[in-house]
This record gives C-alpha cells, sequence and structure tokens, in this order.
C-alpha cells in the first residue's frame, strides 16, 4: 500500500456517486459514515455526491492530499475495495475535452482542477487516492446492494487507517480488497 496521506498538509476526504442510482451511492454513504467519526484536525470529509464542479473549486483550497470514495467498476466481487493512487499523467483529459456537469467523474474533476490552477495559480492535491467499491447495481434506484453495504464500514476503517500518522498496519486485510496503483 502506498504511504499515508502528509500528517501536516490538508486532506479532503470526497465522497463521490450519485444515490439515485443504487451502489453510485457508494462513496456518499461511506462520507457520511465517516463524518461521524472522530478525524484528526487536519481531515475534511464532504459529501459532495454529483457537484464534480464544487469540487474542483474546493480543491482549490489548498488540500495535500485528496482521497476520492467512489463505486469502481473494476471486475471483481461486487462490494471488493480498492485502493487506487491516481496518476495525474495518466488520467488526463485531452486539452479541450468538452465539461459536462452531469457527468463530472475523478478523472474529469481532475482535469478541470489543473485548468482552473493553471488560471488561478493554485496547486492541486500532492497525491489523490480513491477508495473504489465494486458495484453490484448501478440502476435507478435507492438504496446499495448488500455486499456494497458491507463494504462501507471496511471503508470507513480503512480510510481511518490511511489517516494515521503511522499509516495502515503491514499484512493482508481480513476483507477481500485490491490495492493497486491507477494504470
Amino acid at each position: 500500500m502506498s504511504p499515508p496521506p502528509s500528517p501536516g498538509g490538508l486532506v479532503l476526504v470526497a465522497g463521490i456517486g450519485n444515490i439515485f442510482l443504487g451502489d453510485d451511492g457508494f462513496g456518499v454513504e461511506t462520507a457520511r459514515a465517516l463524518a461521524g467519526r472522530r478525524l484528526p484536525g487536519h481531515v475534511e470529509v464532504v459529501d459532495i455526491g454529483v457537484r464534480g464542479v464544487h469540487l474542483a473549486y474546493q480543491l482549490l483550497d489548498g488540500y495535500d492530499t485528496l482521497i476520492l470514495v467512489d463505486a469502481t467498476a473494476r471486475g471483481a466481487d461486487p462490494g471488493t475495495l480498492y485502493v487506487i493512487e491516481h496518476d495525474a499523467a495518466a488520467g488526463a483529459e485531452a486539452p479541450g475535452a468538452p465539461l459536462d456537469g452531469h457527468r463530472m467523474t475523478p478523472d474529469a474533476v481532475l482535469a478541470l482542477l489543473g485548468t482552473l490552477c493553471a488560471g488561478t495559480g493554485g496547486q492541486p492535491p500532492r497525491r489523490t487516492l480513491v477508495v473504489g467499491c465494486e458495484p453490484a447495481s448501478l440502476e435507478e434506484g435507492i438504496g446499495l446492494s448488500p455486499p456494497v453495504s458491507a463494504a462501507v464500514p471496511e471503508a470507513v476503517r480503512l480510510i481511518e487507517e490511511m489517516l494515521r500518522p503511522d499509516g495502515p498496519p503491514a499484512g493482508p486485510t481480513p476483507t477481500p480488497m485490491a490495492r493497486e496503483a491507477a494504470q
């Protein structure tokens, strides 16, 4: 696993997704659960939902680390958690790509942030991590599927470990989880 976020810098944990599309609400539900926990003072948790443009502007406030929490379809069993380090070079959209405020994927948000930083002299977060969960269903409907709902407390525990100054403990995790670098 990657080293933990810098203890001295501001950390933004952003739950993203659409609660009206089943398991796409994973990030929002995880952010809600995490917001009720006792966290270090340099950590802010927000429920972004589908407001990706808002997230891009909020990131101009000078966060060192961004942790996105989202449904992430990568082909594993529903409820599988992933920790993915975002590679800005690999995830950047082509210049001049159309901006659609209703389909702000994490890569689109980060591309917009790059444009905003270039125009304002701001700096994007030094690190961006994604805590993703394999969805079972992204069909219209409110509520998470049982495996994704069961993954929410595990995601909260994982994020809390990531936020500890000493980082997560070494060794295997008790639930199915993939940890990888973005490709």
